[in-house]
């Protein structure tokens, strides 16, 4: 099977991008028909950085101490030439003598290269304890937990335990109920023999630990208590670890409430059932409030509902109302959606908050509710409502009540000479080569510099150049900053490898479109993307899967390298599609067995047989997988507009049925927005 999908790539349909026409206006309509022309597609070849091999092969010399001064001489002039010696210095950061770490820091200042090495020096000079060369090296910039308890020490160690540093060390015990860095302990025990750490402040931690469900933390943040308070705290933590009945008889005070009703919803979360028999005890000894008595109830709910286990409703109905929010809200929708009671799910989603329930989301499933309640008039309003959003839902809507699709995209001038400044810039340059050379890492620290410089224009082009140079995902994660740029359709929906996902979807019986949204869905067209679970390349395939695959369709394979050559790819991930769909059946199930594997689509194939496709989407138990599948169809729609100027429905689409393809239009109401 395929990758699960990663959050990395998730973004939301109406977050796109155009190419054609002036910056910030609306893109052309045909004068015939008012019809939304869709961008040209951009498909020139990928822009390559000079010596960008010899740049991986430097960096990896440098890496292995083997860099020659010939190689280095080599690449003197060259762009990267400082990352290439930051990756030399790197390796021997511990033993680097001070003067040649300054030199560096002034020689690159300004530079993102300054601050990626400064991070490094620091803990190289916090790993030597040479406090006052760490001080001198110390920028207030710095965010790191690691780093910023490092800097209380190195003050301590040099003298200079001030009113300030009582108080950013306070500030630092303050900041979370998790745990902090080891590096905090040295100051944090400065802190405590300054009379810096009251009593009052340890409770303070050891409640915000119970919050964030931390009873190692708990334990830690109450030494130095009085004994008896140490006592109690301890027997505080010790109820997180294993629910005890020595509960029963703690103080009745707002703090043994608070501890005891998080550790019953920390238990809530694993063992649901034991809340029946434990929360009644333990409230009626505590005297709880109706808060302390919803933080059980509210887990036992929610962790029994997402399995949608025979007693979910009764145990959503137990929550107070008072402790509802966006979550448990959608999931009592969801639950009573999955047992097709049609009633119960209309209250649940009146039941909503305005701005909640204003999600074109639950505003389709309002008016579907609607509908089946009988009242259509109330439903077509609603579902007029929700047509307006270029999203899954919002093209559901219109599927229902026969509309266009709603789009009204914004268009980016491209190939100006502000674009070619924004290439020119010298941050730019260096990120686009270090992406090349495999560096994400460092390569976005270059762009996070230069678009700090950048204005709003600035920033859409710099998408542009990093498309050009084949760094695809900056559109979903620059764009969207200002409400137009989330109707940038050309930009956020690159397409790349075209042809070559038109060979294979039509050789395998497949719309290109749903092939394009699977990549732009999965990787954003980086051909080097690799997730956690090991799954490679464009369409993100497991190697045995590939291995077992290519094998099949006869298809050469050089090991899992052939995974990250796109045509390779492209065709290995397809025929896989087509696998997929032989077995399972319509698209949204192919979507959801691509994402989830197997097992868990047999099961929501066994829990929900014959439920409407938009029904059995929401009530997908895995929120990656329910949101990847409507993700993807709308994906499809945005793709297949762009391919062809229209789209099938994405109500066909869903179920694989030929069906009139639809046109797009920009409302008024919509084009103002």
């Amino acid at each position: 099977m395929l990758r699960h999908s990663l959050p990395l790539f998730v973004a939301l349909l109406c977050c796109s991008s155009s190419a054609i026409a002036q910056e910030g206006k609306p893109a052309p309509a045909s004068p015939a028909t008012g019809k939304i022309v869709p961008p040209p597609l951009r498909n020139a070849p990928i822009k390559v950085v000079p010596q960008r091999d010899q740049i991986r092969d430097a960096f990896a010399a440098a890496e292995r101490g083997t860099l020659s001064a010939g190689q280095m001489a080599a690449l003197a002039n060259h762009p990267l030439a400082g990352w290439v010696e930051f990756a030399q210095l790197k390796r021997d950061m511990d033993t680097l003598p001070t003067p040649r770490a300054q030199a560096f820091l002034a020689k690159y200042k300004g530079q993102a290269l300054e601050g990626a090495f400064r991070d490094l020096w620091l803990a190289a000079l916090s790993r030597r304890e040479d406090w006052p060369a760490f001080r001198s090296a110390w920028s207030s910039s710095i965010k790191d937990d690691a780093l910023r308890c490092a800097e209380l020490e190195a003050r301590a160690a040099t003298g200079n335990t001030d009113a300030m540093w009582t108080a950013d060390a306070q500030a630092m015990w303050r900041s979370t109920g998790k745990a902090l860095p080891a590096a905090c302990d040295a100051p944090f025990a400065v802190l405590a023999s300054k009379g810096g750490l009251t009593d009052a402040m340890r409770w303070e931690r050891i409640e915000a630990a119970a919050n964030a469900w931390q009873p190692s933390v708990m334990r830690s943040a109450a030494r130095g208590l009085p004994a008896a308070d140490l006592a109690l705290a301890n027997d505080y933590a010790a109820f997180f670890e294993a629910v005890h009945d020595r509960a029963l008889t703690w103080p009745k005070t707002p703090r043994s409430r608070l501890m005891a009703s998080q550790g019953l919803a920390r238990m809530a979360k694993s063992a649901p059932i034991l809340v029946d028999t434990q929360l009644p005890k333990f409230a009626s000894a505590l005297d709880f409030t109706e808060a302390d008595r919803a933080r059980p109830l509210y887990q036992a709910a929610l962790w029994t509902v997402a399995s949608y286990e025979p007693d979910s409703a009764r145990r959503l109905n137990a929550v107070p109302e008072s402790a509802y929010d966006d979550r448990l809200h959608e999931w009592r929708l969801r639950e009573a959606m999955s047992r097709s009671d049609w009633p119960a799910a209309l209250v649940a989603v009146r039941k909503m908050g305005d701005k909640q329930r204003n999600d074109s989301r639950w505003t389709y499933f309002q008016a579907r509710l609607t509908e089946i309640a009988g009242d259509k008039a109330g439903a077509q309003a609603l579902y007029r409502e929700a047509a307006r959003k270029p999203e899954f839902h919002g093209f559901l809507a219109a599927d229902r009540i026969g509309q266009p699709y709603a789009l009204c995209p914004v268009d980016v001038t491209l190939g100006t000479p502000q674009q070619a400044a924004i290439a020119r810039d010298p941050a730019i340059i260096r990120a686009m080569a270090l992406y090349q050379a495999d560096r994400p890492g460092w390569a976005q620290r270059e762009w996070d510099e230069a678009l700090s410089r950048f204005d709003d224009t600035q920033r859409r082009l710099a998408v542009a150049v990093a498309q050009d140079h084949g760094w695809f995902d900056r559109a979903v994660f620059a764009l969207g900053k200002k409400p137009e740029e989330t109707r940038m359709y050309g930009l956020r929906f690159p397409l790349h490898h075209d042809a070559t996902i038109r060979r294979e979807a039509t050789k395998n019986g497949l719309d290109p479109a749903w092939v394009a949204a699977e990549i732009r869905a999965e990787s954003v067209f980086n051909p080097n993307a690799r997730s956690g679970a090991n799954a490679m390349g464009l369409m993100q395939v497991l190697p045995a899967t590939g291995l077992a695959t290519a094998k099949r369709i006869g298809l050469p394979w050089n090991g899992v390298s052939t995974l990250y050559d796109p045509d390779a790819n492209i065709a290995i991930g397809t025929a896989y599609l087509r696998q997929l769909y032989d077995k399972y059946g319509p698209p949204y199930m192919v979507l959801a067995g691509y994402n989830a594997g197997p097992a868990p689509l047999g099961r929501w194939q066994a829990q929900r047989p014959g439920m409407d496709p938009d029904f059995w989407i929401e009530t997908i138990s895995y929120k990656e997988t329910r949101e990847y599948v409507a993700r993807v169809l709308a994906f499809s729609v945005i793709y297949d507009w762009r391919l062809n100027g229209d789209a099938a429905p994405v109500s066909d689409r869903m179920r694989g049925r030929a069906g009139t393809r639809k046109s797009f239009v920009c409302p008024t109401a919509v084009a103002a927005k």
